[in-house]
């Protein structure tokens, strides 16, 4: 995987700089269907990223989120989320990310999360460890729920969703913290948070960060403690150790 490791490396540094290009300027606002916002630097940035997908891997799928999919079937996709948070970006909030992720048989084998306005970038590669700006990280060892710090993404959607499971969550841990999007992952893989509870995300969401995640020695499954795959349901949590992991799942089924 290691050539592998250069070329997302590469591309990390093509979409944070495209990124920054674009961010506290005027940018140009559409709405999906779902009402989620695309910014221009959205699509730019994808292909930027899908241009050099093009050139180096000609024979490998690709699916992004903002141009689609391309042969998701190949043995080797790529997939990018070019700006992870677009409503952090487009308010000038410098928590939105970067995603990039390699898939070997539909199975994550490497991740990137870029965060291109604080030049972090946090790569993992199964079997081979995770790294902030090419230092070794690893995650934090905690194995006791309640003296963990919890991250809880999507809050407002859990409340209004899964108001069970948000009512739990309240009552858990020693620290609890409303966050968004893929930065929250990132401090779990470098020790920092203990474990994040995300909802209602996209493939191109958790399998880039679900790599990175595993490689600095934390778990990252859907509710059920199922492996993550394109086919998931977007429902994940994030544990630093099995036994947060296990105690997560419990509290998550109730």
């Amino acid at each position: 995987m290691t050539d592998y490791s250069a070329h997302a490396l590469h591309m990390a540094n093509i979409g944070a700089e495209a990124a920054r290009g674009y961010f506290r300027g005027r940018l140009g606002i559409e709405f999906k269907e779902d009402e989620s916002p695309v910014t221009q630097a959205d699509k730019a940035v994808e292909s930027k990223v899908r241009a050099y997908l093009a050139d180096q891997f000609p024979d490998h799928g690709i699916f992004g989120e903002e141009h689609g999919i391309e042969d998701v079937d190949a043995e080797n996709v790529w997939i990018i989320d070019p700006i992870d948070g677009t409503r952090s970006f487009l308010s000038g909030h410098p928590l939105f990310g970067f995603l990039l992720g390699h898939l070997v048989e539909g199975k994550p084998r490497l991740g990137v999360i870029g965060m291109p306005a604080l030049h972090e970038t946090f790569m993992g590669v199964k079997g081979e460890g995770a790294t902030l700006n090419g230092e070794a990280i690893h995650t934090s060892g905690q194995t006791e729920l309640d003296q963990a710090i919890v991250f809880i993404n999507e809050g407002e959607k859990l409340f209004r969703d899964k108001p069970g499971v948000f009512e739990r969550l309240m009552n858990t841990g020693q620290t609890r913290r409303f966050t968004y999007d893929c930065y929250p992952h990132a401090l779990l893989a470098a020790g920092h948070v203990d474990v994040v509870v995300d909802y209602d995300l996209q493939p191109y969401d958790y399998l880039p960060v679900s790599a990175v995640v595993e490689a600095a020695g934390g778990l990252m499954t859907d509710w059920q403690g199922n492996a993550l795959t394109l086919q998931s349901d977007g429902c994940v949590v994030s544990a630093a150790t099995p036994e947060l992991h296990a105690q997560m799942l419990k509290l998550l089924d109730g």
